[in-house]
């Protein structure tokens, strides 16, 4: 089955990921959520897959994070919003399989998902 990796180029756990997938011969799409930003709608979809509220998607460590957002707070929706706009704010990679996702760290983890 296709695995589609939400992905930051900019992001070496994520490019670890994809070598990983590769590596393993796992066919997979790349969903480059920095130059394709999700929907308010995608990003629902995605955190039921994940099973997760809005609060496991987000970067607390990202510089932009600290800044603006730290001290806040936002309801569900307006995180959504929030992470719509700003997507270097979503942890990634973040791979998707059928109604499953899961976060792709540590990297232990997506070889169980994907032998799932």
């Amino acid at each position: 089955m296709m695995v589609k990796v939400l992905h930051n180029g900019n992001c070496s756990k994520s490019n670890a990921v994809l070598e990983y997938l590769d590596e393993n011969g796992v066919p997979f799409e790349i969903i480059n959520i920095v130059e394709d930003p999700l929907s308010v709608l995608e990003i629902k979809t995605v955190l039921k897959k994940l099973n997760q509220s809005v609060f496991h998607m987000i970067r607390k460590t990202d510089k932009l994070y600290m800044e603006q957002y730290a001290d806040k707070d936002y309801s569900e929706e307006e995180w959504i919003k929030i992470l719509s706009e700003n997507p270097s704010l979503i942890q990634r990679p973040i791979l998707i399989k059928g109604s499953v996702a899961m976060l792709g760290r540590p990297i232990e983890n997506v070889k169980f998902f994907i032998e799932k």
